[in-house]
C-alpha cells in the first residue's frame, strides 16, 4: 500500500517545484544586493559618485528603468531604487515580498522556523525608509539585510527536511549564486569596461577589489593568489574555482548533483535541464575560461547568464 502512494507523494511535492525555486533565488537576491551596495558604498569616493553607483543598475540590467524615475545615479538615488522602491522588481522590498509569498504557498513544506524568520525579516525590510538609507545608516541597513538572509540561509541548513523541496530549494540557490557571479564579472569585461592598461594601477587593484567584495571572494581570492592582481586569474576563481562557494563552476556543479538526486531517489525527470547543466559544466575549466579571458569573456557571460535562465525554465517546465 505505503509502495502504491509513493508516485502521489512525489508529484504533491514536485507541483511546488517552481514556488521553492523562487523563494531560495529571491533570498539570495536579497544578500547579493545588500553586499553590491555595501562595496559600492565602501569604495565610492563620495556620494555622487556617479560612475561608481552607475555599475549598480548596470550589472542588474536596470539602466532603462533606474533613469525612468531618476535623473543621475547616486547613493541616494541608487539607494532608494534597489532599498525602497516596491514598484521595483529587482528592489529588496520586491525580493522580499516574493519571497514570503512563495514561503505562503511552501508553508507545509518548510518549517515552522524558516516561516517565522521570513515574516520578521519581511517586516524588518518593509521598515526601511529614507531615514535609515542615509549616508551615516547605509552600511548598517546592508548589513541588516545580509544578517537577515545569511539567517535564513542558517535556519533552512538547520530545519528543512531533506527530501525533494530541499533538492528544488538548494537548486535555486546555486542557480542564483552562478547568475550573479556571471553579472559582477560582466562589469569588468564587457566591452564597455576600461582597458586595464588605460588604468592607473592603483585604481585598478581598487576595481578588482571591489568585484571580488562584491561576490564575496577577497579573502579567498588572496589565498590563492596573494601577488596582485590579473584578470585572467580572476575570471578563473569566479568561474572555475572548486573550493570558492560562490564560483559559478561549483554552484552549478552542485546543481546537478541535486538534479540527478530528484532523478535518481525520486523519479523526477528533467532531461532538458541535465542535458543543459552538462554541457555548461563541460565549459567551466580553468584553461577554457583563461582562453576566453584573454579575448572576449564578455559573450561567454551572457551565453551564461542566457543558459541559467534556460535551465530555470527546463526544470519548471518539467512539472507544468
Amino acid at each position: 500500500m505505503a509502495f502504491i502512494a509513493q508516485p502521489h507523494k512525489v508529484h504533491l511535492i514536485a507541483r511546488h517545484a517552481e514556488s521553492t525555486l523562487w523563494l531560495a533565488r529571491y533570498m539570495e537576491r536579497i544578500e547579493n544586493m545588500a553586499r553590491i551596495l555595501d562595496v559600492a558604498n565602501t569604495f565610492a569616493r563620495d556620494a555622487d559618485d556617479t560612475r561608481n553607483w552607475l555599475s549598480i543598475p548596470r550589472i542588474n540590467g536596470d539602466l532603462t528603468e533606474f533613469y525612468k524615475k531618476h535623473t543621475e545615479a547616486t547613493q541616494r538615488s541608487v539607494g532608494e531604487f534597489y532599498l525602497l522602491d516596491d514598484d521595483n522588481p529587482t528592489s529588496v522590498q520586491w525580493f522580499v515580498a516574493a519571497a514570503r509569498e512563495n514561503a505562503r504557498t511552501l508553508r507545509a513544506l518548510i518549517s515552522t522556523e524558516m516561516w517565522l524568520q521570513i515574516n520578521v525579516f519581511h517586516e524588518r525590510i518593509r521598515q526601511l525608509s529614507a531615514a535609515t538609507i542615509s549616508p551615516d545608516h547605509f552600511t548598517a541597513a546592508c548589513n541588516m539585510l545580509k544578517d537577515g538572509a545569511q539567517s535564513h540561509t542558517g535556519i533552512t541548513e538547520g530545519t528543512l527536511y531533506r527530501d525533494q523541496a530541499w533538492h528544488f530549494y538548494m537548486v535555486g540557490r546555486y542557480l542564483e549564486r552562478a547568475d550573479q557571479t556571471t553579472r559582477l564579472l560582466d562589469t569588468r569585461f564587457n566591452a564597455g569596461a576600461p582597458r586595464s592598461d588605460a588604468l592607473d594601477a592603483d585604481v585598478e587593484a581598487g576595481q578588482w577589489n571591489a568585484l571580488l567584495r562584491g561576490a564575496a571572494g577577497y579573502h579567498a581570492y588572496r589565498r590563492e593568489h596573494p601577488a596582485g592582481y590579473d584578470a585572467r586569474q580572476v575570471a578563473c576563481f569566479l568561474l572555475a574555482n572548486t573550493a570558492f562557494p560562490r564560483s559559478v563552476g561549483l554552484n552549478l556543479a552542485q546543481a546537478e548533483w541535486h538534479l540527478t538526486q530528484l532523478r535518481a531517489r525520486y523519479l523526477l525527470r528533467m532531461p532538458a535541464a541535465l542535458e543543459r547543466l552538462d554541457h555548461l559544466n563541460g565549459m567551466m575549466t580553468y584553461q577554457n575560461v583563461a582562453e576566453l579571458a584573454s579575448r572576449k569573456l564578455s559573450p561567454f557571460l551572457d551565453y551564461v547568464q542566457h543558459e541559467i535562465g534556460g535551465l530555470h525554465h527546463d526544470i519548471v517546465q518539467s512539472f507544468s
